[in-house]
């Protein structure tokens, strides 16, 4: 029910801190798994020794989404699984962000996901089937806790992103009805506290973390790759728009 044999994924943004897991989850169930990224090199830091292939993608360019597809289309014979992953943005500060920030991280946040969707669907649509995974966050469900990061401003999620977050929330819910016939679910993966281990080094900030959530402690990045197996895989074949929030209970109270 949850084995992936012979299922093609491609998974943008793969060598990050939550893309790594959700690469070597749905490698772990048997699927063939590409990573798509600009950054060779650091993929290569990542899965050095992994069975995990590299594909040269730009989420900020449809010219760039629309080789790279192709590319893996006609190597491997067909897309079954597409996560959007990938992010980019600047600035932070809700009062000081200027327009082009602004702009700049909603697109990179939400139109990327929006490229990347439109330009698989012709693959998935060839094969009659597919599931496309959308990336959100806790913060596309609820607004920061700004007390938390009184000390530590540096970590204060921006309003771009947040907003963007709660944007692909609503384009899974569109696709997911508009893909429907053609048999593609879309689904959305919501991570909760997940910090990078660069922010781990703060103690002071994780203690504020994880005394906000019910289970006490911040995510462990390998704490997603079941989740996305699930939404990727036969067990969730009946399973299409919905959002499965990973976050140790931090959006329920």
């Amino acid at each position: 029910m949850f084995e992936l044999d012979g299922k093609v994924a491609l998974v943008t943004g793969g060598y990050s801190h939550l893309g790594r897991s959700l690469a070597r989850g749905l490698a772990e169930a048997g699927a063939t798994v590409i990573v798509g990224g600009r950054n060779e090199r650091k993929f290569r830091e990542v899965f050095e020794t992994d069975e995990i292939m590299f594909e040269k993608l730009d989420i900020a360019s449809t010219e760039s989404i629309r080789k790279a597809f192709g590319r893996v289309s006609k190597k491997h014979g067909r897309i079954d699984i597409l996560v959007n992953n990938a992010v980019y943005f600047d600035g932070n500060s809700p009062e000081k962000m200027n327009d082009q920030e602004w702009s700049a991280g909603v697109d990179g946040t939400l139109g990327s996901v929006f490229r990347c969707l439109r330009e698989v669907i012709p693959y998935m649509k060839k094969t009659g089937s597919g599931s496309i995974i959308n990336i959100s966050s806790m913060y596309g469900m609820v607004s920061p806790d700004f007390r938390i990061y009184d000390d530590c401003p540096q970590f204060l999620n921006p309003p771009h992103y947040g907003a963007a977050k709660a944007g692909v929330i609503q384009l899974t819910k569109y696709y997911a009805v508009f893909l429907a016939k053609y048999s593609i679910r879309v689904n959305c993966l919501t991570p909760g506290p997940f910090p990078s281990k660069n922010v781990q080094k703060n103690k002071t900030f994780i203690k504020e973390l994880a005394g906000k959530n019910p289970l006490g402690r911040i995510g462990r990045p390998d704490e997603l790759k079941g989740p996305v197996v699930f939404l990727a895989s036969n067990a969730s074949s009946y399973v299409t728009g919905q959002n499965i929030v990973v976050d140790g209970g931090w959006t329920i109270w």
